[in-house]
């Protein structure tokens, strides 16, 4: 096919694949304990059903151990020419407080030519990008196609990674796309080449048997919450800079977003000043960045005069991606223990760590990634980093160490992923689904 063609393909297809999409995110399939598995079942089901609709010869769901299914599909390319895997994850964050949506949650709803619902990008626009690039072929794909869709990326990704180390031969390739990524912002094509890793936990502190009141023993007992929160402030100086011992800034070889750039699409509030030092992408791509993501105390509403005898937090720490996330983890966790007051008891549960990713200069198939999305966006694309992280990243770099890995997707830093009105541009969903098929056509023939 000639991209002329691919491109009238795409775009016919567009009605079904923003159907496609909003049925998708209609399913609330949050994988994180405490949430209902039968959504997160219906959305494998449903995954499963848009594979076979794209001409794959096989589609199965498989179990992992652990975990949720992966859905996976696969088709024979001509002979001769590579095998190409495209990942993708069908589980979501959590919605969080639904008074913070304009639209609800789970009501995919479009408006200004835009998607709102949670995880219309992140990552469902991936599974989607997959199958209208797929579907543009019928079934004669001009490379080999495997397609690996996971089941619980947001929460405990690492069981994938095992389940990956385990089955090599199922997902060996020359090239990998990763559709979890997107640009800085709508229409400017990017390719991510450098990922951060994450070290996550759960900390809690103890003082007292039970709460006591406030009035009678406020003074002297030693309250759990105001030992946690003076812990975590201690994590930062003054002007947000990270603390910990061990734990520098890094520097990241490549332009980013400007400071003013950055707030905007942040929506930092007028007044209010960035945290840390260097540029904006040292900051967001190449240095470590501690966040408290929740804490488990009384709510206000909630609340009764009383010192609390425990209280607990989960800690985020974003690592640079050629650093080790277990060393920090043991940093963070070491730190915390010298600067907690008064002896309280500390426990730390429910690690999850994720190595991070540093991309090579490219081969054959970043060469044909650039010509489709010049093709597609009408620009050649620039290399960025990601703050975040994609367990299954590292493994497969080790798993695979000749097959390139190439990070580009729909969403933009402007979608709110893991945030309140999180949604996918429509058109960047063309545009990506369109540079997808161009790759695998490109990569196919350059032979």
């Amino acid at each position: 096919m000639t991209p002329d063609q691919i491109e009238g393909s795409v775009a016919a297809a567009m009605p079904q694949a923003v159907e496609d999409l909003k049925r998708l995110v209609a399913i609330p399939s949050v994988a994180f304990p405490g949430h209902p598995e039968e959504p997160v079942y219906a959305a494998a089901s449903a995954t499963e059903e848009l594979l076979r609709s794209t001409g794959l010869q096989h589609v199965q769901q498989i179990p992992v151990e652990g975990s949720f299914p992966a859905v996976y599909g696969e088709a024979q390319g001509p002979p001769g020419t590579p095998t190409v895997l495209l990942y993708a994850h069908y589980d979501v964050q959590p919605a969080g407080d639904p008074s913070l949506w304009r639209t609800p949650p789970f009501q995919p709803t479009v408006l200004d030519g835009n998607l709102y619902g949670r995880g219309a990008a992140d990552d469902k626009s991936g599974i989607i990008s997959h199958v209208t690039a797929l579907r543009v072929f019928q079934g004669r794909f001009p490379v080999g196609i495997k397609v690996l869709i996971e089941g619980q990326e947001e929460y405990a990704g690492e069981r994938l990674e095992a389940f990956v180390a385990q089955n090599p031969d199922l997902v060996r390739a020359d090239a990998i796309v990763v559709a979890d990524t997107g640009n800085p912002r709508v229409g400017d094509p990017s390719v991510t080449t450098s990922l951060r890793g994450m070290a996550a936990f759960t900390i809690e502190v103890r003082t007292l048997k039970e709460p006591l009141h406030s009035g009678s023993f406020g003074g002297a007992a030693p309250d759990a919450l105001a030992a946690l929160i003076r812990m975590l402030a201690s994590l930062h100086d003054e002007n947000g800079e990270v603390r910990v011992p061990g734990l520098p800034r890094g520097r990241f070889l490549g332009a980013g977003p400007s400071d003013e750039e950055f707030r905007a699409t942040a929506g930092v509030l007028d007044g209010v000043s960035l945290v840390g030092s260097g540029t904006v992408a040292d900051r967001l791509w190449s240095s470590y960045a501690i966040t408290v993501t929740g804490i488990d105390v009384p709510t206000v509403a909630g609340a009764i005069n009383a010192v609390q005898p425990v209280a607990r937090a989960r800690v985020t720490v974003r690592v640079p991606p050629a650093a080790d996330p277990k060393t920090t983890i043991d940093s963070v966790v070491s730190f915390l223990h010298q600067v907690a007051p008064w002896g309280v008891r500390i426990g730390i549960d429910d690690v999850v760590l994720g190595s991070g990713f540093l991309a090579d200069s490219g081969g054959r198939a970043r060469t044909a990634l650039n010509k489709a999305l010049e093709r597609a966006f009408g620009r050649s694309p620039r290399d960025i980093g990601a703050g975040g992280s994609i367990p299954l990243v590292a493994t497969l770099v080790r798993q695979f160490p000749a097959a390139e890995i190439l990070l580009f997707g729909a969403e933009d830093d402007g979608a709110a992923i893991h945030a309140p009105n999180e949604r996918l541009n429509i058109e960047e969903l063309r545009r990506t689904a369109t540079a997808e098929a161009v790759f695998l056509q490109e990569y196919g023939g350059d032979q």
